[in-house]
């Protein structure tokens, strides 16, 4: 018995058609060893900044944000100018009858809707297309997805709200010459009240990321956010003494308003600089809660 080698193809009979020509043996490429893979929390913060200024979202947010801020204050700096009292009345240099700094700077208060629902959209956004499940398979520990997406934006929008501010506040002060009353960053708590605006917006976007790994859906966080910001103090207003000054004084937008004036602070209010810390324990409350959310539930 003659024994046939497998490798050589037989040649067929003659007259007799060849046959299919036997199929390749498929190859396949060997899975790379990942036992000694590691995610650091550079390489997450790398990728949720290439995925933040990726989405046009985040430009339109943060245009609008600098031109409301800029925009507004230039307005009601324009306004308070023009309505001043005509006539033999002279107010001395130097002489401060009104706030001018935060005049300049009321623009933050609308500016908060921009930053607060980009910081919604940055987490809501991801749940709504699944590309959130890619987050958290990259990083499966979970909580580098959150503090890089945290801390990329924190950054990114703290930049564009203090340009917006400081531009404020120098235009404003420029419309407002006529009025011999203009503000410097030398007049006190000037300064202060342009950095304490900037942070405001910073900390109302994080409070914005936060509820949206709580609540996971863009309508409903976004809700939620204004309506603490902007619809619990009116209604924390209504109580009767003590509890409305005793609960005013943690609301968020009450605390904005005391750490952006200069004149005529509100002695039921903590001082300017505990109400930024008030704005920042709503934020790290809001994170934590965020965080907890996204430790317990699958994406």
């Amino acid at each position: 018995m003659t024994a046939t080698n497998p490798a050589v193809t037989p040649t067929p009979a003659p007259g007799v058609a060849p046959g299919p020509a036997p199929a390749p043996t498929p190859t396949f490429a060997r899975a790379p060893d990942l036992a000694g893979a590691h995610v650091s929390q550079a390489g997450v913060i790398h990728s949720e900044w290439i995925k933040l200024r990726s989405l046009r979202s985040t430009w339109y947010s943060l245009l609008a944000t600098f031109a409301i801020i800029v925009g507004f204050g230039a307005l009601f700096s324009w306004l308070h100018t023009t309505r001043q009292p005509a006539g033999n009345q002279v107010v001395p240099i130097g002489t401060r009858l009104f706030d001018t700094t935060a005049i300049s700077l009321r623009g933050v208060m609308l500016a908060q809707l921009a930053v607060g629902v980009l910081g919604v959209l940055v987490i809501t956004g991801e749940y709504t297309t699944g590309m959130i499940r890619s987050s958290l398979a990259a990083a499966p520990r979970r909580h580098p997805v959150l503090i890089a997406k945290s801390l990329v934006f924190a950054i990114t929008v703290l930049v564009v709200s203090a340009a917006g501010t400081f531009v404020a506040f120098f235009l404003g002060q420029q419309l407002q010459t006529a009025t011999h009353q203009q503000s410097t960053l030398a007049t006190p708590g000037a300064l202060r009240a342009i950095v304490a605006c900037a942070l405001y917006l910073t900390l109302i976007g994080l409070a914005g990321i936060g509820l949206g790994f709580v609540i996971r859906n863009t309508a409903g966080a976004i809700a939620t956010l204004f309506g603490i910001v902007l619809v619990a103090p009116i209604l924390v207003a209504q109580l009767p003494d003590p509890y409305n000054t005793d609960l005013g004084r943690f609301m968020p937008l009450n605390a904005m308003v005391q750490a952006m004036a200069t004149l005529d602070y509100d002695s039921t209010l903590f001082s300017p600089w505990v109400c930024v810390l008030v704005v920042v324990g709503w934020a790290v409350l809001a994170l934590i809660a965020g965080l907890v959310m996204l430790l317990r539930h699958d994406a």
